[in-house]
């Protein structure tokens, strides 16, 4: 089978930034605060708010194309995810998305059920599980390794009895980085009777994942991290989106993709959604030539992404890990991980950053709403960790510029 090596020079040609003058020079590490933005999308919703920003679903042409195009973007999403598509929700953000759920599950789950949660989350995908113990529910923390970072599924084993209804943990962490297996975890609480719920947020800039595939009850991620508009999907796979209380209005209880959007969505983010299916079938056609299913492509798409990435990311993890003032959070190993690199140092990581700025390198600093964990693995949470992070569209000289700035820096 032939190896396909991604085409950098091809994929930046399809995100403006890299064309942009006020960004040249600059080399994006904060990824995984927010992507830039593919060509695809910025199209549809600039044709969105000039030809269709009208109430969609009306039998007038501006308002059957808008609906159109709402139903095309979770149409074609739904298809690369391996779900049905009304199996696919949108909502205003990840956290908000969440919210939502939590309040589902504590109108169905009974006093003296549990959840299980972790700390390695970032807080969206634990803060609002947490909060149903006001309501009488029992939460279980699986916690991480205090070294490592790491989730042990023995540990998960040991949480696990007939009064557990839900599961939360994050497919990776915005802070440790390592990939957790989803399918061995999902399968462990579904044999416990379990529900699952996975944090995608971190993982899905690195490619979409197979949710049919893997299994979990509910899936979730940012679309403005995955070169999108700032919109939260949601899969809830229909058993369970069934089961769980309507937190819609009362007339859309009938509909599954309505039922946990409380309040109308943006119509024009929601159609520009469908600018990401758009690019993952470009990035497809340009380096394949099989025909093959929506989640096919996606999942080819996925391996190549992370190839590159794998590839660019060994340097920097080998540059960080012979330094005896930097602590690496999560693996050392790019295979295990997506290249979300924490860094504990030993002053504050905002500092830090702002010196990277200097040299040309955009990156974060703070505790990126994952201060569970980090205090668990024994971070200072008054300096946090200087984080950074890329994705598919990073090249290997912006990973150069990023070696020597830190050189400079450290």
């Amino acid at each position: 089978m032939t190896k396909h090596i991604l085409d950098t020079a091809w994929v930046r040609a399809q995100f403006p930034a890299f064309a942009e003058p006020s960004l040249q020079g600059q080399a994006f590490f904060e990824n995984a605060g927010g992507s830039y933005t593919c060509q695809p999308v910025i199209d549809r919703l600039f044709r969105f708010y000039t030809q269709r920003k009208v109430q969609p679903y009306a039998d007038y042409e501006a308002s059957r194309l808008g609906g159109a195009e709402m139903d095309e973007a979770r149409a074609r999403m739904a298809a690369i995810l391996g779900v049905a598509t009304d199996e696919l929700s949108f909502g205003p953000s990840t956290t908000q998305n969440t919210y939502v759920l939590a309040q589902a599950f504590g109108q169905m789950l009974q006093q003296g059920e549990a959840i299980v949660v972790t700390n390695q989350d970032h807080e969206a995908n634990t803060g609002p599980w947490r909060r149903l113990a006001e309501r009488g529910i029992e939460i279980r923390e699986w916690c991480v390794d205090p070294e490592t970072g790491a989730l042990n599924p023995d540990d998960l084993e040991n949480l696990l009895d007939e009064n557990v209804r839900l599961v939360c943990f994050p497919h990776c962490s915005n802070v440790v980085g390592q990939i957790n297996p989803v399918v061995e975890i999902t399968a462990l609480a579904h044999a416990a009777g379990a529900f699952v719920c996975v944090d995608g947020v971190s993982y899905a800039p690195h490619g979409f994942a197979d949710v049919g595939a893997l299994g979990p009850d509910i899936y979730l991620f940012s679309a403005y991290k995955t070169f999108g508009p700032h919109q939260g999907l949601m899969v809830i796979r229909r058993p369970l989106g069934e089961l769980l209380p309507n937190q819609g209005h009362v007339f859309n209880g009938d509909s599954l993709y309505k039922r946990f959007t409380p309040a109308g969505p943006d119509h024009a983010q929601v159609a520009a959604c469908a600018g990401m299916a758009d690019y993952i079938d470009a990035v497809y056609a340009h380096h394949f030539d099989a025909e093959v299913s929506p989640a096919a492509r996606g999942t080819a798409v996925h391996d190549l992404m992370r190839a590159h990435e794998t590839t660019l990311l060994q340097p920097l993890l080998d540059a960080v890990a012979t330094r005896n003032s930097v602590r690496l959070i999560g693996p050392s190993d790019a295979a295990g991980r997506a290249p979300t690199v924490a860094l504990a140092l030993n002053r504050p990581g905002e500092e830090v950053a702002a010196e990277l700025a200097q040299h040309g390198i955009m990156a974060g600093g703070g505790d990126f709403y994952a201060g569970r964990a980090l205090s668990a693995m024994g971070v200072d949470m008054d300096k946090g960790v200087l984080r950074l992070s890329f994705t598919h569209y990073t090249s290997e000289s912006e990973i150069d510029q990023l070696l020597s700035a830190l050189d400079a820096v450290l």
